[in-house]
């Protein structure tokens, strides 16, 4: 998406922004589930933040489109893809200016609406990069991204898995069907390995699975068969995704507790939305998973 980029932020004035809140509240309130027995062990519950403490449970913020922040039990800072200043997030510019923690940075690809902050953020925290092996040696070589800020310690592929803060966040590398272009300091494309998407196991929390950009893809079938993923963040965008029926099926065969919606609506391309997805999650007989959030917000696992 690299190559689309002055295309899309000209498309984006000339059509407007489309929001994705309102339609996720929306749907929030049909779908929402009541509070979790004692006997579940992921039961969404909205919370106010605070991101310097240590979470009792595990916190997962929505900034818009693929960006997502979790706090572990421990108060670990994970961010997804962070482009919190996304065109979705009114209050992106004050988000990033207020992070003041951040221990990991998982970056699915290269494009430029999944890296994002994230070299700024890198040079304001001690944050990790994380991410396949090739894509994070292109983003020091040609985006500025800080070079002490990553190495072995944080950087694996596909079906490698690496353990931070003495084992209680464990990251595990599965493929993604998509690109990883990469935009240099001078604007120009450059490879930028293999995508990827992350299944993270939290001690004491839930399995998350983020799909990053991709199709549906068969083998997603044989995740359930080596992780129970509690929480899904599943693309539903559509044009450079899967879009919601084919997100639908990938949630059939990865059998999720919850699923959470994302990478759509940031721009007028994407037109997959929450109520196609929830009516595609319904012919899947899984509708109940459905936990669309909406930007902002915060729930605990």
């Amino acid at each position: 998406m690299s190559r689309f980029k002055v295309a899309f932020i000209s498309l984006s004035l000339l059509l407007g922004i489309s929001s994705v809140s309102q339609t996720a509240i929306s749907v929030a309130a049909e779908t929402t589930a009541a509070p979790a027995t004692p006997q579940s062990k992921v039961g969404p519950q909205t919370v106010q933040q605070t991101p310097t403490q240590a979470a009792k449970k595990t916190q997962v913020t929505w900034y818009g489109h693929a960006a997502f922040k979790v706090v572990t039990p421990k108060g670990h800072v994970l961010l997804f893809d962070p482009w919190l200043q996304n065109p979705s997030n009114p209050q992106g510019k004050e988000d990033l200016a207020k992070l003041n923690q951040a221990d990991l940075l998982l970056v699915s690809h290269g494009h430029f609406d999944h890296v994002g902050d994230a070299v700024a953020i890198a040079q304001k925290t001690s944050a990790r990069l994380v991410t396949t092996y090739d894509l994070g040696n292109a983003l020091v070589a040609r985006a500025g991204f800080p070079k002490d800020h990553m190495g072995f310690d944080s950087q694996g592929n596909y079906g490698g898995s690496i353990e931070f803060f003495a084992g209680e966040v464990k990251v595990t590398f599965v493929p993604a069907f998509h690109g990883s272009t990469v935009t240099g300091t001078d604007e120009q494309p450059y490879g930028g390995g293999i995508p990827s998407g992350f299944l993270v196991s939290i001690a004491n929390g839930p399995t998350l699975y983020h799909t990053g950009d991709t199709d549906f893809f068969s083998d997603m079938a044989l995740i359930p068969q080596k992780h129970q993923i509690d929480l899904m963040l599943t693309c539903i965008g559509d044009h450079f995704t899967m879009g919601p029926e084919w997100a639908a099926r990938a949630v059939g065969v990865v059998r999720p507790k919850k699923v959470i919606p994302m990478h759509y609506g940031t721009f007028p391309i994407l037109t997959g939305n929450v109520m196609q997805f929830k009516t595609a999650l319904a012919q899947q007989h899984q509708e109940k998973t459905l936990q669309p959030m909406s930007i902002g917000q915060t729930l605990e696992f």
